[in-house]
């Protein structure tokens, strides 16, 4: 199936720098169909107004703000995070051992008796190649970075990881099923790659061990993104 109760595979990127817009796209969705993400672009634009929204709408909500900072900073902003009420939220992996173990715990004592939100680490985003690494001094593939850095995370607690398709079905064979692959870089076959290197067809990303997919362009800018949704949601079924 492409979802179990609410827990929709496909995560639909809301990456919009108008609040009015995103939020008409959220209210055509459905939340037992998709998850939704809320990235930089939405969040510099109002802040956690929307965030706090769509969680009273019934989506399960990733907020994409891809923490990176000293451990203190990472650990108050998961903090904040948290109270949300997010379902999900991420930190780069890059930001070491000492980073990522605050964050867990943070996350961790900010939910209190609620659950608490997954935390997973951005490994090597998708967008990125072998080249764009050797430009900023990592000598090793893409996805020979994104598994140590899936290792570190692992190391550390963390629930997950945010990492290419391609490097899903290594990871899955690391860390087994209950360590949580997302993975963005998503395309539908005969879909342009836009801005994104490492990508793989929705099919494809499943099959590799991911957990949840995320696809921002191929639905929000489709001429009807409910069909374009529920196109691909109807594919995953198919393929399991």
């Amino acid at each position: 199936m492409a979802a179990v109760g609410n827990d929709p595979r496909i995560i639909v990127a809301l990456d919009f720098d108008n609040t009015s817009a995103a939020l008409a796209l959220v209210q055509q969705l459905d939340p037992r169909a998709c998850a939704i993400k809320v990235g930089s672009e939405l969040f510099a634009v109002d802040g956690p107004e929307p965030v706090r929204d769509i969680v009273a709408r019934g989506f399960n909500v990733f907020l994409d703000l891809k923490f990176h900072d000293i451990p203190n900073t990472v650990a108050r902003a998961c903090e904040a995070a948290t109270r949300l009420g997010v379902w999900m939220l991420n930190v780069h992996a890059a930001g070491g051992r000492a980073m990522l173990t605050a964050a867990r715990e943070a996350v961790r004592t900010a939910a209190l008796s609620r659950p608490s939100p997954k935390l997973i680490a951005v490994t090597v985003l998708t967008s990125l190649g072998d080249t764009d690494l050797r430009d900023t001094g990592i000598v090793d593939r893409a996805s020979a970075q994104a598994l140590r850095l899936a290792h570190l995370a692992h190391d550390c607690g963390l629930d997950g990881v945010v990492c290419g398709a391609v490097e899903a079905r290594s990871m899955r064979d690391a860390f087994g099923t209950a360590f949580t692959l997302v993975t963005p870089g998503i395309r539908p076959a005969g879909v342009d790659a836009d801005d994104q290197a490492r990508i793989a067809t929705p099919e494809t990303a499943l099959a590799n061990g991911a957990d949840y997919l995320v696809i921002g362009r191929p639905i929000t800018r489709a001429p009807d993104p409910v069909a374009a949704l529920g196109a691909i949601n109807r594919s995953l079924g198919a393929s399991r």
